[in-house]
């Protein structure tokens, strides 16, 4: 018990030091160019505006949370945000499709961002993705909560398997019927990051505007 409770308030005392970290990186954008929405390490976001319905059939949408790649740039388990738009974006591309991404504002439940994205997306499919790594692949005639696959373990989730997602994205949208890309299961992952996944969340949280329209993005890494 005593080295749970130990574990516990490390990952807090770190957390918060990150989030100490991010305030004042935060601030510091505030000062900057608002055209620019982001740069961080390899990687620059530039708003284009309101994002619309697409009318390609080839292309797949990928939301990101309020705070990915701007007030947060890694996941739960430290994977640069820069690496895991790339991987996804590279999992598109191979299977011949086209990546458009967009920040949804509104709210921070991966259920919902993923279900804006594939309601803007022209082939129907989209991508939602918190900064904690959480991902869900979904389409635009289901229920927010009835996706098409459900990456909820964060701590689980690595490059490879961030690509292969972009892949069998690109796959429903062209009318296929992949298998679910593999992941790893461990029962310790939850209580072992479930003070750092609740703090990143209220994070996240910290940065939804009810309301607000999704945001086109133009990607640039480097």
């Amino acid at each position: 018990m005593a080295i749970n409770e130990k574990l516990i308030r490390d990952v807090i005392e770190q957390v918060l030091r990150d989030y100490s970290f991010e305030d004042k990186a935060e601030k510091e954008g505030k000062k900057a160019d608002q055209v620019v929405e982001s740069s961080v390490e390899g990687m620059e976001l530039k708003e284009k505006g309101v994002a619309s319905v697409g009318r390609r059939k080839d292309e797949v949408v990928v939301a990101i949370a309020p705070a990915f790649g701007k007030f947060q740039n890694k996941t739960i388990v430290n994977i640069p945000h820069r690496n895991v738009l790339r991987e996804i974006i590279a999992g598109i591309e191979e299977e011949g499709l086209k990546a458009r991404i967009v920040r949804v504002l509104r709210t921070s439940d991966v259920a919902f961002i993923a279900h804006d994205a594939a309601k803007l997306s022209g082939s129907g499919i989209g991508i939602g993705i918190q900064s904690k790594g959480t991902t869900v692949i979904h389409q635009k005639d289901l229920l927010p909560l009835n996706n098409l696959e459900l990456f909820p373990q964060a701590p689980l989730l690595d490059e490879e398997t961030f690509r292969a997602i972009g892949k069998n994205a690109a796959k429903y949208a062209k009318g296929e019927s992949p298998n679910p890309v593999p992941t790893k299961n461990d029962q310790m992952a939850r209580p072992k990051f479930q003070a750092k996944a609740a703090l990143l969340h209220i994070k996240e949280t910290e940065h939804v505007k009810p309301g607000a329209k999704p945001i086109e993005l133009e990607v640039k890494f480097y």
